[in-house]
Formats: C-alpha cells, structure tokens, sequence
C-alpha cells in the first residue's frame, strides 16, 4: 500500500517541525511531501504536488486558512482537508468544515489521534472527535430556529437521509452501503445528489448543513 501523502500548511516554522516529527512516527504509512508557510503558497503547492491529505492552519497573514480551504476544494475536490488549529472557537470550526474541510482538530492533539484522523481522512471520511461533534450540536440547536424561518434547500428524501445520517454518525462508504443493502457506488450516487440539494460540495458541510436546518435529528 501506498503512503498517505501530506502537505502541511501553517505560518509557525516550529508547528511545522512539529508535525513533521509526529508524522515520522507513523513510518512508511505517511510522507511529507511538502510544506506551505501561507495560503498562496498552499494552493499552489496542491496544484503541484497532489497530496491525499492537507493540514491546514486557520490563521495566517495574508490568505487565511478558510479562504484557502474554498479555493482548494473547488480545484481539486479529493483532496482531503483537515483543519488543524490553536482556535478552539465554535464559530471558526463551523466555517471550517462548510468551507469544505472533513474535519477539525486542536494542534495539542496526540499522536494516535492525529495519525487516526489523517487515516480517515484519505479514506474520504468525516473526521469529527466526539467533542467536535458535541458543539457542533449545540451550533446546530441555536441556528435550527432561525433557519425554520428560512427556504430549505432541497428537501432530502428518506434514503438520502439514511445515508447522510451514516455519514454524520462517522460510518465509512462501505459501512452505509452494507447497512442500506446498497453498493459504494450508489452511496456515492445518492452523495452527489445531497451535495447539490445542500448546496455543499463535502460530506462535513452537508452534514452541519442538515442539522442547521433540522433535517437531520441530533446525532
């Protein structure tokens, strides 16, 4: 199997050391391919170089990480992001993961934890840790109100949101498939279509898109 390759992105020379030191630890499962002090240089080096999985700081002069995060997931869709921040605030993780990242992590995270996170990562998944996954709730609770008052997206069927809550409840493609009596390929068929009633264009941003607008039930 191929390594799991990485572009770390953070304005802090010592962060990136840092993360350069953990992911050493992973051995051959993991290669740093590349390093970006700033956004500009972050998109560019994407282009370039085709990481499975970026990690991405949140805070940085110039473009900022959310920006940065837009602009790569619209050119290139699979590549997989995950935030990777000092900023334990409710608001920025929110924009975050609608931005586009699958997920969103504290840089005093440990070892195990990050190198499961950039694991699920590669493999397409959502990466919210229970914690993330609490506050993403009580986001969610405050917001449903105000968004009842506003036009839905387009209304999801039950299938849809069969496989959306799979998703939301951290379960792989092939988990859902199995569960449903489906194939991988027809979950990511009914994916695509819940993308564009959402309005969304990652499994993290429809998932906090549906429970915003009360279409999915607390997880």
């Amino acid at each position: 199997m191929s390594a799991i390759r990485l572009l770390v992105v953070d304005d802090h020379q010592v962060i990136r050391r840092g993360v350069r030191t953990m992911l050493a630890e992973g051995g051959d499962e993991f290669a740093l391919v590349g390093e970006a002090a700033d956004g500009a240089a972050a998109i560019r080096l994407a282009g370039e170089l085709q990481p499975d999985v970026i990690l991405m700081d949140l805070r940085m002069p110039g473009m900022d990480g959310l920006e940065t995060i837009q602009q790569i997931r619209q050119q290139w869709p699979t590549i997989a992001i995950l935030i990777l921040t000092t900023y334990n605030e409710d608001e920025l993780m929110i924009q975050g993961l609608q931005a586009g990242a699958c997920g969103y992590l504290l840089k005093d995270v440990d070892l195990d934890a990050l190198l499961h996170a950039i694991r699920r990562a590669a493999q397409g998944e959502t990466v919210l840790p229970p914690e993330v996954k609490e506050r993403l709730l009580t986001h969610a609770a405050r917001g449903l109100e105000r968004s009842q008052s506003l036009p839905r997206q387009g209304v999801l069927t039950e299938r849809e949101k069969a496989v959306l809550r799979g998703v939301a409840q951290g379960e792989r493609t092939k988990e859902i498939a199995r569960r449903l009596g489906l194939t991988p390929r027809t979950v990511e068929t009914y994916l695509t279509t819940i993308y564009t009633k959402l309005g969304v264009d990652s499994r993290t941003a429809a998932v906090v898109v549906a429970l915003e607008q009360g279409i999915l039930p607390p997880l």
